[in-house]
């Protein structure tokens, strides 16, 4: 068993952490309080070519591996980006899966060229006001009429969707109780903003990176706009869904390191009663236990990187990945916080940020609950309990 990063790892970490930390704290504020997406950072890595990834060489990309574009989202996270730094990158990175795989060859060369160069931004339209966690039960519905798809619903929750150039996930068949995932098509197509009316979501943290409400009435889409098979979309999206639960929770660990680093430096610096802060082990030991915790939580993002990548199962291990990063990635952000004191609570010294951004770890991609249900079922065989 090799836990060591090889050196085009090590390269990868070094290229995006000096990358990433061009881009001070003080970046990240200030696009937090004016809610402005990071049009810059987003540029910067695309023209050091990170938004290729996972692109095939053929379409224009790196064709690396989750592993890589994990490593690569853990350094974003981790320089004090937060996911406000994250959340445009990885878009780049889990949405494309699907097309990779069960594009055609005309989807992939027409559209993945356009992706590693970022010229393409995506919105993953799949969540629904009515439906939540329950994807079988999404209303919006696309009949076919001619040569082309017509779509009608509502989508929430929708990232990118200001801006975004491209989504989209849609009932192409009656629900069937015997088969609820069935009929459902995955479309990957232009954003037509004359049929797509787009509300945002005002929400805690994450401000730089917009979510959204979308409403769709009568957008058109070409037959040939379909990913895979007519029906069988929400199967294509699950080639996506291990990996979005592997970068978030990479992307937790990072958060709670930047934050970690951030309530070390102060616990040293910050002097009470003539000693540091630091010397007290009410504040060293939270401190010390939250770094713990953090490398525990890498170490199964990883494996289960790894699994993936090298075409093994790993539901179990990307949900127990998910789930162990958000709750060490948001005790170390609180811990943090907490050692700040009153200060913590301050925007200009950014952990307030961190806990805000990496709480939604804990909901999102998949809550806690539904990743403890899945582990519980999955592995260790207990009844289903919904």
């Amino acid at each position: 068993m090799d836990f060591a990063l090889t050196e085009q790892h090590e390269l990868i970490r070094k290229e995006v952490s000096s990358l990433a930390r061009s881009f001070p704290p003080e970046y990240w504020l200030e696009k937090d309080g004016k809610a402005e997406y990071p049009w810059e950072f987003v540029k910067a890595f695309a023209q050091a070519g990170w938004l290729g990834v996972i692109i095939p060489e053929e379409y224009g990309g790196s064709g690396l591996g989750v592993t890589e574009a994990a490593l690569m989202l853990h350094d974003i996270a981790a320089s004090g980006a937060g996911t406000s730094g994250c959340s445009p990158i990885h878009f780049y990175c889990f949405p494309p899966m699907p097309v990779m795989k069960h594009g055609t060859e005309s989807l992939k060369r027409k559209y993945l060229p356009r992706i590693a160069t970022g010229e393409i931004v995506m919105s993953f339209g799949v969540t629904e006001p009515n439906a939540g966690t329950d994807t079988s039960r999404i209303q919006t519905r696309a009949e076919l009429t001619g040569d082309r798809f017509v779509v009608n619903g509502r989508k929430v929750w929708n990232t990118n969707a200001q801006n975004a150039t491209h989504t989209l996930l849609a009932r192409t068949a009656p629900r069937d109780p015997a088969q609820p995932f069935k009929g459902l098509t995955l479309f990957f197509t232009e954003f037509d903003r004359a049929r797509i009316t787009v509300q945002v979501i005002e929400k805690l943290g994450r401000a730089a990176v917009d979510s959204n409400e979308i409403y769709i009435d009568g957008l058109e889409v070409p037959v040939e706009n379909v990913v895979g098979e007519v029906g069988q979309g929400f199967y294509h999206l699950l080639d996506s869904l291990n990996p979005e639960r592997i970068f978030t929770g990479i992307e937790a660990v990072g958060i709670g390191r930047a934050a970690l680093a951030r309530a070390v430096d102060y616990a040293k610096e910050r002097i009470v009663f003539d000693r540091p802060i630091g010397q007290n082990q009410a504040i060293a030991h939270p401190l010390a236990m939250a770094w713990a915790k953090l490398e525990t939580a890498e170490l199964m993002c990883l494996k289960a990187a790894w699994l993936f990548d090298h075409g093994q199962p790993c539901g179990a291990e990307s949900n127990a990945a998910k789930l162990l990063a958000a709750e060490a990635g948001f005790e170390a952000c609180d811990v943090a916080l907490q050692t700040h004191g009153g200060y913590g609570y301050a925007k200009e010294f950014h952990v307030e940020r961190l806990w805000r951004e990496v709480r939604l770890y804990k909901i999102a991609p998949v809550s806690q609950q539904m990743a403890l249900n899945y582990l519980s079922e999955h592995v260790l065989g207990l009844p289903k309990s919904y």
